[in-house]
């Protein structure tokens, strides 16, 4: 299939001359990425519970466990099959991760190949940060700070006094925003996290605008001369978007089983925590829109979307 394969690398410092592909996909290849998803299911086809206690996105796995014995008794399965046909897991890059939201049990710990994994705080799994509280505020302090450095990589243009007003604007929400709200739609966002959202939203306009608050020029103003609509409401409108696309799945789809699913366990004493499915309720009374609505994807779509000034 790949006979006669060959490829070369290109970096900053010129192109290498032409390399034989002997082992392995060839990278680049259209047809990699499913032949690699072909043997991973023929491998592990046996051991692969369903969504959500074992997900697969071509090679990042995860395995989750009520019990964390169970878990190690699931890794050292797909560790033996892997390795059986010369595949590896690879240690430095696996983490381990304990939610226990009752505060009643210690981790248990977990090894890999003799060595014990660390505990983390929180993981990074296809760009998103998942904590072990169930939090999201370092989830968006993560991306906060990873639009911040796409700004920067635009500064020469964004900040350059003579472009014009509308192209920065057209720059921020095409490459910048984009980037503080990859996985909003799952977030269940509070108060402080909208403010933060919004404060840091209003630095980078108010830069790329050369004013300052001292200039004492209203949010209003910017926003309108950049057209851009408050971050916080385009936020509100992915996350509605995705509860109607879930909405719309049949019954047996992963989505609308953990949509539907009920923890077991009691809350702690005071203020119960806020839910995705809260701030969704919430939305929707923002919207005047109700559940029965998300059948009509046009119709859902047209309610909930928030434009940007024109």
């Amino acid at each position: 299939m790949y006979s006669a394969s060959r490829t070369c690398v290109r970096s900053a410092a010129g192109t290498t001359g032409s390399i034989d592909v002997a082992v392995g996909l060839h990278q680049g290849s259209a047809l990699s990425p499913y032949l690699f998803l072909l043997i991973m299911e023929a491998l592990t086809s046996d051991l692969q519970d369903e969504a959500p206690w074992c997900m697969l996105f071509a090679d990042d796995i995860v395995l989750v466990g009520e019990e964390g014995i169970e878990v190690q008794r699931r890794l050292t399965g797909w560790q033996r099959r892997l390795e059986s046909v010369g595949l590896k897991i690879s240690r430095s890059k696996t983490e381990y991760l304990c939610c226990d939201f009752g505060g009643l049990s210690s981790p248990v710990p977990m090894s890999l190949d003799g060595a014990i994994l660390p505990i983390c705080s929180d993981v990074k799994y296809l760009g998103s940060l998942i904590q072990d509280d169930g939090g999201i505020d370092r989830a968006v302090q993560h991306r906060i700070n990873a639009g911040w450095m796409k700004w920067r990589q635009v500064t020469a243009t964004t900040c350059d006094p003579r472009m014009p007003i509308r192209l920065k604007g057209k720059i921020y929400k095409s490459i910048i925003r984009p980037v503080v709200m990859y996985g909003s739609e799952c977030w269940a966002v509070k108060k402080k996290d909208e403010n933060r959202l919004h404060a840091n939203e209003m630095r980078m306009l108010r830069w790329m605008c050369g004013v300052t608050r001292m200039d004492k020029i209203r949010n209003e103003y910017i926003r309108g001369s950049l057209k851009v609509a408050p971050v916080v409401e385009k936020v509100r409108g992915s996350r509605l978007a995705w509860f109607g696309h879930v909405m719309r799945r049949n019954e047996s789809h992963v989505t609308k089983r953990v949509l539907n699913m009920n923890v077991e366990g009691h809350t702690g004493r005071g203020r119960p925590n806020k839910r995705w499915i809260d701030c969704v309720k919430s939305d929707m009374r923002m919207k005047g829109v109700s559940m029965e609505m998300t059948a009509d994807r046009e119709e859902w779509n047209k309610k909930i979307y928030c434009a940007d000034p024109r």
